[in-house]
């Protein structure tokens, strides 16, 4: 253990580190630059000193971002970042990875560029949520639009991208438990409550698609904004779906408004979810995503299902979904291969309890315990 003067000299001599360092890198001389530094930073780390720690690795960062060569950058960023990991020191990781992402990104380096990104919103928000939630939430949706770019990532880049936006509106965590006790409700047939539930959750997703354009700049990044702006919409209007549901299901004549006008600005918003889509998918000629396909068809599927419920055609479903699509031959194929466009067809052709068996047999993801106790629950007081 050191005593004060032994604080002292080590003080010292750090500071004569960092004289000669900045005389090297002056010089032009940045790799002995910042060995030099590593040195006075080791001495702050055993005196315990992290402001001193905190600006002698923003400093070494602005000599690297000096490199010409930013292969060369890269390199020497992603060695100080393992040395700070290992040391724990998350808050200066983060920073360092930020500029790590920086730099990939313009490289065209996608992966680490988003990798980058991702790990230091991790790191910012574990050190304090409270103070880094923004610059949490947006370097994550960076994450995300650099994934987004890459093909073998484009999926992990859009789930990122719907973590970034509901992190940032303080729901990413809570949606998920709410879907949970709306499903409780549901299975213990407390009908009005469980709509009043997903309700809650659809407003949740409202909320967010109102803060959407002070997240994504639209002219920088038009293909993220029409696919978040219509994943968003489809999530409003589906969890309104699946709130009337629940309404219809008690056969109480006293919900029949409510049932009407949450069915009926579901219809107009899964006419702009499926707007968007289109704008997205026609300019894609192959390789198209299949996400976004299942994603368009069943949106297509819940406007055909909630008009049949209310006992209205504000649109004729199939026939808006495919009006554009000859343009794009390949397109169209895709689309009437999907499972839901399938049950679109039923249910025009022969009505809706025999699509909705149809259904039964369609797996949803994590929406599967939902359906499977709803149609039941449908199926029995329509039959």
């Amino acid at each position: 253990m050191y005593n004060n003067n032994d604080d002292e000299e080590k003080q010292i001599e750090a500071i004569k580190l960092i004289d000669r360092a900045e005389t090297l890198a002056d010089k032009g001389k940045g790799d002995e630059a910042i060995k030099v530094y590593e040195k006075a930073a080791q001495i702050y780390l055993d005196l315990g000193s992290y402001l001193k720690l905190d600006e002698l690795f923003i400093r070494i960062t602005q000599i690297i971002l000096q490199y010409k060569n930013n292969i060369q950058a890269v390199y020497r960023l992603k060695s100080i970042v393992r040395k700070t990991e290992e040391l724990k020191l998350y808050e200066i990781s983060a920073k360092l990875l930020i500029q790590l992402g920086n730099i990939s990104y313009r490289m065209k380096d996608w992966e680490t560029a988003g990798e980058s990104w991702s790990k230091a919103s991790d790191y910012l928000y574990e050190t304090d949520p409270d103070e880094y939630l923004n610059l949490s939430s947006i370097l994550l949706l960076k994450a995300g639009q650099s994934y987004e770019k890459a093909h073998q990532t484009k999926d992990l880049g859009k789930r990122l991208i719907l973590k970034a936006v509901m992190k940032i509106n303080k729901f990413d965590q809570l949606y998920q438990e709410e879907e949970k006790r709306a499903l409780l409700l549901l299975r213990n047939k407390e009908f009005e409550a469980a709509s009043d539930k997903f309700y809650v959750i659809s407003s949740y997703f409202r909320k967010a698609l109102g803060n959407l354009g002070d997240l994504l700049d639209d002219t920088d990044s038009k293909e993220t904004m029409l696919n978040a702006k219509a994943r968003f919409i489809h999530f409003v209007a589906e969890y309104q779906v699946i709130s009337s549901m629940c309404l219809s299901i008690t056969n109480n004549p006293d919900f029949n408004e409510k049932i009407e006008n949450l069915g009926l600005d579901s219809i107009k918003l899964f006419e702009e979810s499926i707007s968007l889509l289109k704008e997205y998918l026609i300019p894609i000629k192959s390789d198209f995503d299949r996400e976004i396909i299942l994603r368009i068809t069943f949106d297509t599927m819940l406007l055909a299902i909630i008009q049949r419920i209310l006992d209205v055609e504000e649109i004729k479903p199939i026939e808006f979904l495919l009006d554009g699509l000859e343009r794009n031959q390949p397109l169209l194929e895709v689309i009437k291969n999907s499972p839901y466009y399938s049950i679109c067809e039923k249910i025009e052709k022969i009505g809706l309890n025999e699509a909705l068996q149809d259904l039964l047999k369609v797996h949803l993801g994590h929406f599967e315990k939902i359906k499977n106790t709803l149609i039941n629950y449908i199926l029995k007081i329509r039959i």
